[in-house]
């Protein structure tokens, strides 16, 4: 397994979904950086199902910090944080070994473990998993405010409910941080919800598009080719469970357009260069132009549904069919949200230290 990404600034990831339990680390972080503890539980809830669009399975996420912050701050040495897992069902998970769940990594998983693999809940391969990413994120999203750098995410389509655009940056922001349900406009939450109630009560499960928006980063950020602006945090995001596709600024749009409607006219204003439009996601050849960089992140329908599906029994060699049982959630795009904005933050984090050098950040600056 291949579990650390970044370069200037890595993250580590560890543990299984039934498991003692799950965390990471954060190496290559500057010295004196904030840790607000409440504004990493404020994270973390925005993660954890709630109600009925959410599966039964609760979890307090009780995290410790066990190195690398001292006094409220960062002291430049690993940062590891651990977090238990208190509510495991893993009975189930027994009955069905074997049979490869529709949608999910058992089958992938046993052809490249041999059988070694953690099976319950998905093991490594788990949603559960971005918890302690989260954790993370919330000390990035720090330390790049207090650059100027701010961000967020909303479900912009679940199924047929699309969301409005952004409006002013700052403010939507701001109110997805507190908002129950990660959508700028209240009717389309309310249609979301009852969306992903009605596939439940089928036994199905939702996807849905989620959009987001990086304020504030400086222009040259970057590094062509491969660890291009675009390709970092691509990687990023792909590494999140069930998302299936990234788009940036107008994305695969362009391609039905022409160059004159596709380019992004510039001009000057107080000295600095902006554009008109920002169809790039302000990004070009790779690197940051200063505008604000924009991307959406497709979600996957949850793959644990309660409808009867053909699949095999790798174990045995054989067809089968399975009908699950259980905790499970019929729309995890709500809970993506969060954890979109966690990667995102952690990557900008690594990129901009390899741009400035790890001391642009805390107390180095």
């Amino acid at each position: 397994m291949k579990n650390t990404f970044g370069e200037s600034v890595a993250v580590t990831l560890f543990g299984e979904s039934h498991g003692e339990a799950i965390g990471a680390v954060l190496d290559g972080i500057a010295p004196g950086i904030p840790v607000d503890e409440d504004a990493i539980s404020a994270m973390l809830a925005r993660r954890r199902p709630a109600g009925k669009i959410g599966t039964a399975r609760r979890e307090s996420d009780d995290f410790r910090i066990v190195s690398g912050v001292f006094a409220g701050k960062t002291t430049g040495a690993p940062l590891c944080v651990l977090i238990p897992n208190e509510d495991k069902k893993s009975s189930a998970y027994e009955t069905w070994r074997g049979l490869a769940r529709p949608g999910h990594a058992d089958l992938t998983a046993f052809q490249k473990y041999h059988g070694f693999e953690d099976y319950r809940g998905g093991g490594h391969f788990s949603g559960r998993l971005t918890a302690p990413l989260v954790t993370l994120g919330a000390v990035a999203l720090c330390a790049l405010a207090e650059k100027g750098i701010a961000l967020g995410t909303h479900i912009a389509r679940l199924e047929n409910v699309k969301d409005r655009e952004w409006g002013d940056f700052s403010a939507d922001f701001a109110a997805l941080k507190t908002a129950d349900f990660p959508m700028l406009d209240g009717g389309a939450a309310n249609a979301a919800r009852e969306a992903i109630l009605a596939a439940a009560a089928e036994g199905d499960s939702v996807g849905g598009v989620l959009e987001s928006a990086v304020l504030g980063m400086p222009a040259g950020v970057g590094e062509p080719f491969f660890d291009s602006v675009e390709s970092r945090l691509s990687h990023a995001l792909f590494s999140i469970p069930a998302v299936k596709g990234v788009e940036f600024g107008d994305g695969f749009a362009l391609a039905a357009m022409r160059g004159s409607k596709a380019n992004d006219p510039w001009r000057m204003e107080n000295g600095v260069p902006v554009s008109k439009t920002n169809r790039n996601g302000g990004v070009n050849g790779g690197i940051s132009n200063g505008m604000p960089i924009t991307f959406r992140t497709a979600v996957k329908p949850t793959p644990s549904i309660f409808k009867e599906q053909e699949t095999v029994d790798f174990l045995h060699g054989k067809d089968a069919t399975l009908s699950l049982a259980g905790r499970h959630d019929p729309a995890i795009v709500h809970r993506a949200a969060v954890v979109v904005d966690a990667m995102t933050a952690l990557t900008l984090l690594d990129l901009l230290s390899l741009r400035f050098g790890t001391d642009f950040f805390g107390g180095g600056k």
